[in-house]
């Protein structure tokens, strides 16, 4: 029952929307080409998912996804740890990173096309740099906040850095840094979309620019519920990765 509970007002509030969003375009008169109607996109995505093409463009933007997602999950714990574990490299790289943030990154995108090409490889840089900074800032975070009572338990032992790095270090790290990887996924799936549509050849970013162009909006929102569902998934994943690493931890009850 109290599952039930958890479950029913979000589903309930789903339902109402899409009826709302179907009664107003079958009694408004609004035409199908500026808002389609739920159940036309409903048709447009079953024929959507059928083509072999949306799935070929699929994997594009998943492989690009999931390789910046990497990128910055493998780079913002290594840099993260150094700097928590150094205030002068911090102070070093923190314009660097501030600057990272600030630049606004979808105009960075022709950049990238002009130095990577219009390939996958400036889609997975575009991906990476977004992903990166929520990563670097919850592994610096999760790294200072580790209880000063049990570094010194550690000192007195004389404890090896690999052993505190194994037995201190990353259980007490690793609620925050699967916090940030968690937004970093999400962030991933935005950048490699972000890229496509503005310098791609393939994936459902450029689907989606080709579709619109030719005015399918039925199905230019089946590509978004499409992209929807691969970035629930994926929010999924890793919400399944904290419950398995770290069960022990409140987030993880949570998910």
């Amino acid at each position: 029952m109290s599952r039930l509970a958890r479950i029913l007002p979000g589903s309930l509030s789903v339902l109402l929307f899409f009826a709302a969003w179907e009664g107003y375009c079958r009694y408004s008169g609004i035409s199908p080409l500026i808002l389609p109607a739920p159940s036309g996109i409903g048709v447009a995505f079953a024929e959507l998912v059928q083509e072999r093409a949306t799935w070929r463009h699929f994997g594009v933007t998943l492989g690009e996804t999931l390789a910046g997602f990497f990128i910055a999950t493998v780079t913002g714990v290594a840099l993260g740890g150094i700097i928590a574990r150094s205030p002068l490299l911090e102070r070093a790289f923190h314009p660097f990173v501030v600057a990272s943030q600030v630049v606004p990154k979808v105009a960075l995108v022709p950049l990238f096309v002009l130095w990577f090409g219009f390939g996958p490889t400036s889609k997975v840089v575009v991906s990476a740099v977004i992903a990166f900074f929520p990563v670097l800032t919850n592994t610096i975070l999760g790294l200072r906040s580790i209880d000063g009572g049990h570094e010194d338990v550690f000192r007195a032992a004389r404890a090896r850095p690999l052993q505190r790095f194994r037995m201190l270090d990353l259980p007490s790290a690793l609620p925050a840094i699967l916090a940030g990887m968690e937004m970093a996924v999400v962030l991933a799936t935005i950048g490699a979309v972000v890229g496509e549509y503005l310098g791609g050849n393939a994936g459902l970013g450029y689907l989606a620019v080709a579709t619109m162009n030719a005015f399918q909006t039925d199905r230019l929102f089946a590509i978004v519920l499409l992209l929807t569902a691969m970035g629930f998934a994926l929010f999924a994943a890793m919400a399944s990765l904290r419950r398995l690493l770290i069960p022990w931890h409140r987030s993880a009850e949570r998910h």
